[in-house]
């Protein structure tokens, strides 16, 4: 049976560059980068190249890139160093109601260490509320953290916008953007757009699990969460993992993305085309959301039994964010969508890999299933 993986928010398939990328690190390169012979000395090298290589893709000095374990550890970052480092002057936090559960649930564990958390509402698009998110802000504000790209529905969000607001209004809060579903897919520009904080991850972009990056302005300060060493400036101590470091560097060097983002425009036509014209199927994802994400609804049928019935049939898809796994969205909660839409929402997402034969795998089994499952 051929498989048709329309999965890849949850994570992407890794490329053949980037495996080999890792396998010669481990193999041939395999120095501790801390330690001051010749072969530390090449493996050192070989993690300042690939620092080189994604600061270049998003248009900041390597200096200011910081390797983690992955997106929920840059996030992680992020927020708890940013909140210690600024409580003095003030407590409130604010995130959107639809951010990365490593975001949302970061910033409830600060509401319980006593800072002022607030969750900004969006509009039924999934779009943050820029009125509601000003009104929000006031000179205790020390932190915003407003995902570029959810990653449920694919909406965009104005993060340009959203940082000249927070710093004309709280010059000294820090605005952080968690880009994880972003970073390879469409140009992001931390330092242009006046982001203070940026996550990025590997493995959406066909890199290796386990492996992370934390943009921070140059300037600006967070305090560490880990601490043992003098790695990274001592903000994220511990051997790097320079195989994994690489294969993020080689994923993103081997991503030429405006071919990639046309071709995953042309099969989000082609998706979108095909699912509106099935009357039991709603779109969830704005007319605007980024091509890679389609979230939709399948009236009558709840999530879980259409995700395994095109399990079956070779397709695989989600039910929300696979960090929930299975439990009920509040991202689609927070747009406002009814309960029934909300149960039988369903996730597709896409990567350069994928076909319109996994489109037509995907359409046929949604059908097979409305005709056999569907409640009467």
């Amino acid at each position: 049976m051929n498989i048709h993986y329309l999965d890849n928010s949850a994570t992407t398939q890794v490329c053949q560059e980037a495996a080999d990328a890792a396998y010669r690190m481990m193999r041939e390169n395999y120095g501790n980068p801390s330690s001051l012979h010749k072969v530390g000395i090449e493996a050192e090298t070989a993690v300042e190249e690939a620092c080189g290589i994604i600061a270049d893709a998003l248009n900041v000095q390597p200096k200011t890139i910081y390797f983690t374990s992955g997106g929920t550890e840059a996030n992680n970052t992020a927020l708890f160093g940013a909140a210690q480092a600024l409580k003095r002057r003030g407590d409130r936090v604010i995130v959107s109601a639809i951010e990365h559960s490593s975001v949302y649930e970061s910033a409830k564990r600060l509401g319980e260490l006593g800072y002022d958390v607030r969750f900004a509402p969006v509009t039924d698009r999934g779009v943050v509320d820029i009125d509601a998110l000003k009104a929000l802000l006031t000179d205790k504000t020390i932190l915003v953290s407003i995902m570029t790209v959810n990653n449920e529905t694919g909406a965009v969000q104005p993060i340009e916008r959203i940082a000249k607001l927070v710093h004309k209004n709280c010059p000294e809060a820090l605005f952080h953007s968690d880009a994880v579903q972003a970073f390879g897919k469409m140009s992001v520009k931390p330092k242009k757009w006046g982001v203070d904080l940026m996550s990025v991850s590997a493995h959406k972009i066909h890199g290796a699990k386990g492996c992370g990056a934390l943009y921070i302005r140059d300037g600006a300060r967070i305090l560490p969460l880990l601490y043992g060493g003098e790695q990274q400036k001592k903000l994220r101590p511990g051997t790097e993992s320079a195989p994994l470091i690489a294969a993020f560097a080689t994923a993103v060097g081997f991503s030429d993305l405006s071919l990639h983002a046309e071709q995953i425009k042309e099969l989000n036509r082609y998706a979108l085309d095909q699912l509106q014209a099935i009357d039991d199927i709603s779109v969830n994802s704005p007319g605007d959301a980024l091509p890679y994400i389609i979230n939709i609804s399948v009236a009558g049928i709840r999530s879980e039994t259409m995700l395994h019935h095109l399990e079956e049939s070779g397709v695989y898809v989600s039910s929300s964010s696979a960090c929930a796994k299975g439990k009920r969205s509040y991202v689609l909660e927070a747009m406002g969508l009814s309960d029934d839409r909300i149960d039988s929402s369903l996730r597709i997402s896409f990567s350069r890999y994928n076909t319109t034969e996994d489109i037509d795998a995907l359409i046929e089994g949604l059908q097979s299933g409305i005709a056999t499952l569907q409640r009467k």
